[in-house]
């Protein structure tokens, strides 16, 4: 297990606040959020695996209208429940709903299993389905683990452990049992989860408007767009970097690269890693300055340069966006800024080197 320290008094903190977003912030609105039927909760997350809750939320409602009730379901023609399932993708996800609905229906009288570990038995359903179905049916204290609650727990902490290893995976469950507020399992379990998709982002996060932010070690040590580390995308073939050449007077914001990736110890300008590239105007710049760390006034002095570069088993591709600020964001302020002439005596990566080859800063 990594020796990564975490101190009781940030995971009590964590949990305060995140609960306290959610009573008095939260308002995202889902048609299965504070439900307590185990029906309706375990067909709702079947449903999410693989899919986005926007594409869900249809075929959720088109459940509930054609099987109101888990014997409907489990007494249904294989042929319909797949017919309505069409689109959705990831057929095996039906083939064991309706599994399971029977199973329920044949062996426990109807009526949902109330204890994790048995919940667990059930096809199709892993740790993160049976923790949602104990907490929210059953007020079970068990942590949901998801895309969402990875990356909030990583930035906020500041953990750099690949959330698709073995070893990361123990650690992050370990974690979220921890900072799970056991009274109020539900609440918290469903508090961070919308939290992870509505503030705590995949990309751009709103990082300003997070009351978190002051606290979470990723926004202070400027970690957060390489938060949470995943092994498969450290091996993907193309990746796209997207850096941010910050000016304020004569300085210039540089970070080292500190983690078992490509140019480990060499130096680089801020750095979002994107899964796609994106196509950058000043409208989107300025509204990802504001939005993740606070910048409301800079001046982009031209359109982004992309610079692409062929290493052995990868691609990189590299947009460059000069920024010239009027003030130090908070965000920025602490660390990473240096003269102008010392970026001449730091090392960099070749593709960085190249487009300082091409530019003046």
């Amino acid at each position: 297990m990594s020796n990564i320290p975490i101190f009781k008094a940030m995971e009590l903190q964590f949990t305060r606040m995140l609960m306290n977003w959610h009573l008095n912030e939260n308002t995202r609105q889902m048609p299965w959020k504070g439900i307590n039927d185990p029906y309706k909760i375990w067909l709702s997350e079947i449903i999410l695996q693989q899919t986005r809750v926007e594409q869900g939320w249809v075929y959720y409602e088109r459940f509930l209208k054609n099987y109101p009730k888990i014997q409907d379901l489990a007494n249904a023609k294989d042929g319909d429940v797949f017919k309505l399932w069409e689109g959705l993708g990831y057929y095996n996800r039906c083939k064991n709903l309706l599994a399971t609905a029977r199973k329920i229906v044949s062996e426990y009288a109807g009526k949902f299993p109330n204890t994790y570990e048995t919940l667990l038995t059930l096809k199709g359903i892993g740790p993160y389905t049976a923790a949602a179905i104990a907490s929210f049916a059953f007020q079970l204290p068990y942590a949901v683990v998801d895309g969402n609650v990875y990356r909030v727990l990583s930035r906020y902490f500041g953990i750099p452990l690949p959330i698709d290893s073995t070893e990361g995976k123990k650690y992050f469950q370990t974690l979220a049992d921890r900072v799970l507020d056991a009274t109020n399992a539900a609440g918290y379990n469903q508090a961070i989860m919308d939290f992870g998709a509505t503030v705590c982002k995949p990309f751009a996060p709103a990082c300003i408007e997070c009351p978190l932010h002051m606290h979470c070690r990723a926004f202070k040590e400027t970690m957060v767009n390489q938060l949470p580390v995943k092994e498969k995308r450290l091996a993907k073939k193309k990746r796209n970097f997207n850096y941010f050449i910050f000016k304020y007077k004569q300085q210039v914001f540089i970070q080292q690269r500190t983690r078992k990736d490509i140019w480990e110890n060499l130096f680089e300008f801020y750095l979002l890693e994107s899964d796609e590239t994106i196509h950058w105007n000043q409208i989107a710049i300025l509204d990802f300055l504001k939005g993740q760390l606070g910048i409301d006034i800079a001046i982009v002095n031209e359109q982004p340069e992309l610079i692409t570069q062929q290493l052995t088993h990868q691609q990189i591709k590299a947009t460059f966006i000069r920024v010239e600020l009027k003030t130090k964001p908070i965000s920025l302020k602490k660390q990473g800024w240096i003269p102008l002439p010392k970026i001449t005596e730091l090392p960099f990566p070749k593709i960085i080197n190249e487009w300082l080859t091409k530019t003046s800063i």
